[in-house]
């Protein structure tokens, strides 16, 4: 039988840590609103944004094309952009996100492609670094930002530009996870250099327009926003993925902590019991040694 003060000790440790997790999950409770508002609320905007990316970009496709839309010409090297969250304890949030894009750079790989990668989010450039450390060429640290804007959206968005116009890749992706409600977070990859409007994104009521002044001039101004359009868009689906799996890895975590009390309860009373038994047996045999 076990030591009744280590048991004791124990059932004192789980319930802490209960009320800790408890916590933790009112906490993820109540950003996780807020920050899927945001997600929700930018949805139409982008969704429609890319809409007209994407008629702009049908009818200007072509040797005057800019070179955000139509590309390098070139495939040969691929920068990945990998965005997950700065804290743990959520699951499987941030594990999912880096084995897609890890899977993703292995088939680029494979191919003979040359792999860049960029982290936003502590966690993901811990995963990535431990596998695909020589791939590894920058960080954002977002550890200090207390609610993500567009103006974290316009930093990336500038790096990842500049090292475009600077030629150091060809082909940009992002990989972030697309909240559908609670318990289910989808790891995604989109396609943001050469632009590639996501399936769905262009106009169903077949309206036709004519632009002032022509497509490739609006669509020069109009894709280095696109980038940071769906970079913006990104994190915000990762803020509220990430609060959903916190809430529901801390509901399990508590969910634990009870069924682990219940089962060291039932042991320190056994083992008590015992105690009790043992010492009434030798009272009893004493006294009638007398």
């Amino acid at each position: 039988m076990a030591n009744l003060k280590v048991l004791k000790n124990r059932i004192a440790s789980v319930k802490s840590t209960r009320k800790i997790t408890k916590a933790m999950q009112m906490v993820a409770a109540a950003k996780l609103r807020r920050a899927q508002e945001s997600a929700e609320m930018s949805r139409p905007y982008t969704e429609r944004f890319n809409a007209v990316m994407a008629g702009l970009a049908s009818a200007a496709g072509g040797e005057g094309a800019p070179r955000l839309l139509s590309g390098t010409g070139s495939d040969n090297v691929h920068l990945l952009v990998v965005m997950t969250a700065e804290r743990g304890l959520c699951g499987g949030f941030n594990g999912n996100i880096a084995k897609k894009a890890k899977a993703h750079a292995a088939e680029l790989v494979a191919a003979g492609k040359t792999v860049k990668i960029i982290t936003v989010g502590k966690k993901g450039r811990d995963a990535i670094k431990r596998d695909l450390e020589s791939h590894f060429i920058g960080h954002v640290d977002l550890t200090e930002v207390k609610r993500v804007g567009y103006e974290n959206a316009q930093d990336i968005a500038r790096d990842v530009l500049a090292r475009f116009d600077g030629e150091e890749f060809d082909v940009a992706t992002i990989f972030y996870a697309k909240f559908v409600n609670v318990v289910t977070q989808i790891p995604t990859a989109q396609q943001i250099i050469p632009f590639e409007a996501p399936e769905g994104a262009e106009d169903e009521d077949g309206t036709l327009y004519d632009y002032e002044p022509s497509e490739e001039a609006i669509l020069a101004d109009l894709l280095p926003r696109a980038v940071a359009t769906q970079i913006f868009a990104a994190l915000l689906e990762n803020g509220a993925s990430e609060q959903g799996a916190r809430m529901s890895a801390m509901d399990n975590a508590t969910r634990n902590a009870g069924e682990m009390i219940d089962k060291l309860t039932i042991q320190y009373n056994r083992s008590r019991q015992a105690v009790i038994t043992n010492e009434l047996i030798e009272i009893i045999s004493g006294a009638e040694a007398l």
